[in-house]
Order: C-alpha cells, then structure tokens, then sequence
C-alpha cells in the first residue's frame, strides 16, 4: 500500500491535495482512513473557466473538517492556459479570501506566471506554500516575505541546476519537500509514477546543493512542514 511503503521509507506525514470538489471529497476519504494522511482543499487554476469556480461554498464546508489543513492550490497557469489569467485570478483571489477568513495556509500553483503571482499574493498575510517551485527568479521575494518553498523531483534532474541553486537560497526554516504525484518521479526513478515514498531521493539531492546530510534537511523540511500546516 502507498502509505505503508511510505512509512517504510521514513514518510510519517502526508498532505495529499484536492484540485476539484469531488478530487477535495476523496482527498478527505483518504485522509479520514488513513492516520497520518491530511489534506489541502481547492479548485486548480484549471477550472477556472468551468463551473467547478462557481462551487468556493462548497469548497468553505469541506474547509471544516479536521484534516483539511489547507487551501489550494490555486494560483495562474500562463503554460497550459486552460482559463483565461482573468478568470484565474478571480478563483485565486477567493482561494485567497478562503484561507484569510478560515485562518488556514495557502498553497500555490505557479507557472510562468512569476509577476501575476507576486502581485495576487501582495498583502496576503497567512502562510504561502509555493507548490513544486520552478521559478528561481521569485527567490528573493519569497525570503523577503517569508514564504515557504517546496522543491518536487523535478529539482532533481540533471538540467535542473537554477532550481538546486535555488534550494540552497532558501533559510531553512522555509524549504518544504514533495512529489507532486503521480508525477516528477526523482531522477533515480525518473519515468516511473511518483509515490510519496519517493521522496527521500529529492531530499538526497537537495541536501547535497545545500551542504547538509540528508538527515538534517529531512528534519528541517519536517519542522517547516508542522509549521507551515500546523501540524502535530
């Protein structure tokens, strides 16, 4: 089973994610049955042209339980353009006035969209998780406004320099780590479906661009993250 292989590699905490309401209904099923396992809540960017943005109530009820740890994510996609940048925003900001009236954490989906990005979370004073970060130009502003950085796989990869470089930036009260599953499995398991378990191999790599053991980063990221989700 996913979770037990996850255990077995050292993964003691999950946060899996919902991208729509029925995805948030079956991210908290998961977590509900399983302990350890908890959930952040959202309408990705790429329904923001569909009638799943018209369903932020719903999203509010799911937001209660007590496994639901955070929003999102949310954010602007200049890449796959599913959603006009308009009508992504407008989701992002309820995503936005969500977590500020539930006092909740808010995770970020970014691509390509560096400025937009910057802008929409100007004066957003909760917690930031910027989700599977790839844009190492936003390096500074994220450590200026303290957000947290959460490095996937895909910082693994042979011509992923900027983004080990960029890892190393980050003070390490504020790098998270991922998988992004099913996708960006490390390159040592690179093609194959990612699996939380998988990600000690991103925590190898990015310990060795920062100069730690990989035991010390795997405690850091595992502070960063019972703060970034208030976790016990």
């Amino acid at each position: 089973m996913l979770v037990e292989r996850a255990r077995a590699a050292g993964v003691m905490r999950i946060v899996t994610i919902g991208t729509g309401i029925d995805s948030c209904r079956a991210a908290l099923a998961i977590a509900d049955t399983n302990e350890g396992v908890y959930a952040a809540l959202g309408i990705d960017p790429h329904q923001a042209g569909t009638s799943e943005a018209d369903r932020i109530d719903e999203l509010r009820e799911l937001l209660a339980h007590p496994k639901a740890v955070a929003v999102g994510e949310t954010g602007l996609d200049t890449v796959r353009r599913h959603a006009t940048l308009g009508r992504q925003r407008r989701l992002m900001d309820a995503h936005l006035a969500l977590a500020d009236e539930l006092g909740l954490p808010v995770v970020i989906h970014n691509r390509e969209a560096d400025e937009e990005t910057a802008r929409a979370l100007e004066g957003f004073d909760r917690a930031v998780v910027l989700h599977c970060f790839s844009s190492p130009d936003l390096i500074p502003l994220a450590v200026e406004r303290r957000y947290f950085v959460s490095f996937a796989g895909n910082a693994t990869y042979p011509n992923a320099a900027a983004l080990r470089e960029a890892a190393a930036a980050i003070p390490r009260e504020r790098i998270l780590v991922e998988t992004d599953s099913p996708y960006l499995a490390p390159q040592p398991l690179r093609g194959t479906t990612n699996e939380p378990a998988h990600v000690v191999h991103t925590i190898r790599a990015l310990a060795e661009a920062r100069g730690e053991s990989a035991a010390e980063l795997a405690a850091a990221t595992h502070a960063n993250a019972s703060a970034a989700f208030a976790l016990s």
